[in-house]
């Protein structure tokens, strides 16, 4: 199966569907969801150091044997470790623990109101010293960006946040677009609360899928990388079976028209 890839605004590519790996129960399961989602092709790995498991992440990548140059890995500075020198120390702590040489992409999780220009400008360094390929922003909505936009150097590579349709705000999806910023949508199954939804049964019958693999496909369809959450094999592989289908203009807008502000994280404008 081949995943298609998108290209950053420096030129990076990067795989368009990836593995997420928000903090599974078992510590054991992670390794073995890496190993499995990159067996099965997958090369995108999204981490982070709050997820407490990326020790078991660089095991999982070991032991897949896969070269080191068909990956695309991320990590994220928390906001515990926001300010220049503690996002220094908190990036050499995450490619330890992953025990990696250099990150594909590294994203500052939240917008927390302290210390933000002084992350990007740390992010700015690990860029300048080749120890990341691209950087970028988490949860950043349109005030987050227009003040990042006053006094960064480089422009984020990516915005990640939540996205799906019941979480859907184009406005902020077009200000990526038209800024060049490479959405990544986090959350797309909603954790499962929307499985019983109507008009995604319908909707995912008509095309002969289920309602998890209509939602990845939504999320591809916008333009937007995505990074659905699983720990089993089957789950992973039924994940990535969504490029023999196109949804329709017309579902596609019902879909968006789901909206009801139903969010697995915090909403980035109380930040």
């Amino acid at each position: 199966m081949n995943i298609p890839f998108v290209t950053l605004n420096n030129g990076i590519s990067m795989p368009q569907l990836g593995l997420g790996l928000y903090a599974p129960k078992q510590q054991d399961e992670v390794k073995q969801s890496v190993l499995d989602a990159l067996d099965l092709g997958i090369r995108l790995i999204d981490s982070a150091a709050i997820y407490g498991n990326e020790q078991e992440v660089g095991q999982g990548i070991i032991e897949s044997r896969v070269s080191r140059g068909e990956l695309f890995v991320t990590s994220k500075v928390w906001m515990d470790d926001m300010g220049y020198d503690t996002t220094l120390r908190a990036f050499e702590k995450s490619l330890n623990d992953l025990g990696l040489e250099y990150l594909d992409l590294y994203l500052i999780h939240w917008p927390k109101d302290s210390y933000r220009k002084e992350t990007w400008k740390a992010l700015e360094t690990l860029y300048e010293q080749k120890l990341c390929r691209s950087i970028g922003v988490s949860n950043y909505y349109q005030n987050h960006l227009e003040e990042l936009f006053l006094h960064a150097n480089i422009c984020p590579a990516v915005n990640q946040f939540e996205l799906s349709p019941f979480c859907y705000m184009p406005e902020e999806l077009a200000f990526n677009q038209q800024h060049d910023i490479q959405v990544e949508g986090y959350a797309p199954l909603v954790r499962g609360w929307k499985k019983d939804d109507l008009v995604l049964n319908e909707i995912a019958a008509h095309y002969g899928k289920n309602t998890y693999q209509l939602l990845v496909r939504w999320n591809l369809e916008l333009g937007a990388v995505t990074i659905p959450k699983s720990v089993k094999r089957a789950r992973i592989q039924e994940n990535m079976d969504v490029f023999d289908f196109c949804i329709s203009a017309e579902d596609m807008q019902r879909l968006s028209q789901l909206f009801d502000n139903t969010r697995v994280a915090w909403d980035p404008r109380d930040f």
